[in-house]
């Protein structure tokens, strides 16, 4: 069977491979009439481009790199989701690399697709990540990077995130209103970006409110076979919280399950509020009050601003900060009002 390559459809209507290259390209230098009898002939004989030899010719793979801590967390499969859907718009294709919460892992990714050929980086870090050399690098090979969610905001580079510091303040004043005084926030890391600015969110709205901080209000659950037993302990302590703000989803389950081995009520005895994309949260019992981040937004921002920097007619992306604000939706795990 007869390999269909550009110089057999130039052969065939006479044209040259030129031609007949600019106007697969749809190329305005082409005529129309020229261009749909190339794509009329392209068609008939199944002609499939060498992608390979137009990655040489123009010095790009169509092809961008995610590296991520997870994908069963809801809200970076949403991300993914938003990601490809523009890539695919834009003829890229999306290699997905997953750093598990391993810095190390996470280096070494980095280092092997800064050998390969991709053209651009969005990455959102682990939450052991500390030191940027690794990031600096790609940069420094001329592969531009975007960070979204986790982001390092030391580096000078452009980032997707959402309004962090103000969900949280609005949900810990959600939970003041409802009744608790005793309210407590649990994190997986004190070094994630994301961290810090909600628990800053948390404790602007308690001192707002007058209310102490202490240390023990802050639970650092940053070992996943470890975060039962932490909230456990702390739920089953004379002086345990009445309310209970949960930074990332997956500390979800834990609180439930806690609850439920303590014979506590949700919201009677423990009112909840978590960040989540979990389309399980509306059939929790009770179902959850939520953070609900704009997932597959932040996905389809961040891949459009990485394109936007490899098209050869914009500048170099600024190097800015979006933030695009998250949603507070009240269900049944907070709401009880002590009299």
């Amino acid at each position: 069977m007869e390999n269909i390559t550009i110089k057999v459809l130039a052969s065939k209507l006479n044209l040259s491979a030129t031609t007949i290259s600019k106007a697969l390209q749809d190329s305005h230098e082409i005529s129309e009439p020229t261009k749909q009898r190339v794509r009329a002939l392209a068609a008939a004989l199944n002609y499939t481009p060498n992608t390979y030899a137009r990655s040489l010719r123009t010095r790009k793979s169509e092809t961008i790199a995610v590296v991520l801590p997870e994908i069963t967390d809801h809200f970076f499969a949403l991300v993914i989701n938003g990601i490809e859907t523009v890539a695919r718009e834009k003829g890229y294709h999306v290699l997905i690399y997953l750093t598990h919460e391993d810095y190390n892992r996470e280096k070494e990714i980095l280092d092997y697709i800064k050998k390969g050929r991709i053209d651009g980086l969005l990455i959102s870090v682990t939450k052991n990540t500390i030191a940027t050399n690794h990031i600096a690098a790609m940069e420094q090979e001329n592969i531009p990077v975007i960070f979204f969610d986790r982001v390092m905001e030391q580096m000078q580079l452009p980032m997707v995130v959402t309004n962090d510091f103000e969900s949280c303040y609005q949900a810990t004043q959600h939970l003041l209103t409802c009744g608790c005084k005793k309210i407590s926030v649990c994190t997986i890391s004190t070094n994630l970006e994301i961290s810090k600015q909600r628990i800053l969110g948390y404790q602007k709205a308690m001192t707002d409110n007058n209310i102490p901080l202490e240390e023990t209000h802050v639970l650092f659950c940053d070992d996943d076979t470890q975060c039962y037993d932490q909230l456990y302990n702390t739920l089953k302590a004379k002086n345990r919280p009445d309310g209970l703000l949960a930074i990332v989803d997956k500390l979800t389950l834990p609180i439930y399950l806690a609850c439920e081995k303590l014979n506590l009520k949700i919201p009677q005895d423990l009112q909840v509020i978590s960040f989540s994309n979990n389309p399980t949260a509306g059939i929790l019992n009770p179902s959850l009050t939520t953070i609900s981040q704009p997932a597959f937004l932040i996905g389809q921002t961040a891949a459009i601003l990485l394109l936007n920097s490899l098209d050869p007619k914009n500048n170099k992306v600024q190097q800015d900060i979006t933030t695009i604000p998250s949603e507070l939706i009240i269900r049944n795990s907070t709401g009880y009002k002590k009299l």
